[in-house]
């Protein structure tokens, strides 16, 4: 793997797409690590990745899709998708921009285009993630307390069932939210189906427990090296090197150490929002920055307390 690299985050940005990537980044209240790998060494690959952050520095949201095909058609739909995070950068419940998503693969479904996808958005004050899953494998989650690994999966939520379609299947299918509540040290990994769909010498398929038991005999003492030290495993164990598909890998665990926001940040945040809006209105772009009008959203901007009032829409 190349040498990795880092970049810190700042508010209102969108950082990603679908190059080659090894890097750290550095974000209001989390750390992540992000590695991909595009098939045949490809400029570009199926895999997308983004992670952007808020005018606050409170709504960060991490993205993982693996879109049907490869070449200009995946890096156009990248652009369109990155629009899509910068318009709701600011939004904490994520559902609109996921079923806003859908309606882009739809419109693009007449040329074969479809994907899979998990969605994830940190809220910092209160330490939650929302997760909305399209069809993909279920993120992996270690809890630090217990010292263990699984699935993120319907035992960690209460309410409706996971809408599981993937992206521009069908038109009007409905993608519901849950929460899973974060502590210090807990570590999320989301990925694409290269893993698990590694091919072995004998010609079987990893699958889904196979992976897990891998994950589970790696180290975490180390996150930063966790994810080239858990696709090394993955290889090992198959005899084989992952050649046949784009891996992507997006590590994350909580930071409360960085996760306080300045008066300074409160401050400045409608400046920002005003000059990055009006900016894109007069060059005509696509994707300009809206808020949610929520009261934890809006009111916590100014008042941590609202913030914490944050609840899932039900």
């Amino acid at each position: 793997m190349a040498d990795e690299e880092e970049h810190s985050l700042v508010c209102m940005e969108v950082w990603g797409g679908n190059q080659a990537v090894n890097s750290s980044v550095r974000l209001a209240g989390l750390d992540a690590w992000v590695y991909s790998k595009p098939y045949e060494q490809a400029d570009g690959g199926g895999d997308v990745y983004y992670v952007s952050s808020c005018a606050t520095g409170r709504i960060t949201r991490l993205l993982v899709a693996d879109v049907s095909g490869h070449g200009n058609a995946v890096s156009e739909l990248a652009v369109s998708l990155r629009q899509l995070m910068r318009q709701h950068v600011n939004h904490i419940d994520q559902v609109k921009f996921v079923r806003r998503m859908n309606e882009q693969f739809v419109l693009q479904s007449t040329f074969g285009s479809f994907a899979t996808a998990v969605v994830t958005t940190y809220f910092a004050p209160t330490c939650s993630l929302s997760l909305c899953n399209a069809g993909h494998p279920p993120p992996l989650l270690y809890r630090a307390k217990e010292k263990s690994w699984r699935y993120i999966e319907h035992a960690d939520y209460v309410g409706e069932d996971l809408a599981d379609v993937p992206l521009g299947i069908v038109d009007l299918a409905d993608y519901q939210q849950f929460n899973v509540q974060l502590e210090r040290d807990d570590l999320v990994m989301c990925y694409t189906d290269s893993l698990p769909e590694a091919r072995c010498r004998d010609g079987s398929c990893l699958d889904m427990a196979g992976l897990l038991k891998i994950v589970e005999s790696v180290d975490i003492a180390d996150p930063a090296t966790l994810i080239p030290r858990v696709v090394h495993a993955i290889e090992s164990h198959c005899g084989n090197l992952i050649t046949g598909d784009d891996i992507t890998v997006l590590l994350f665990r909580p930071n409360p150490a960085t996760a306080r926001m300045t008066w300074r940040t409160r401050l400045a945040a409608p400046f920002r929002i005003i000059g990055i809006t009006g900016r894109a209105l007069i060059r005509g772009e696509k994707g300009v920055p809206t808020p949610e009008w929520s009261l934890a959203n809006i009111g916590g901007w100014m008042l941590p307390a609202l913030g914490r009032l944050y609840r899932r829409p039900r």
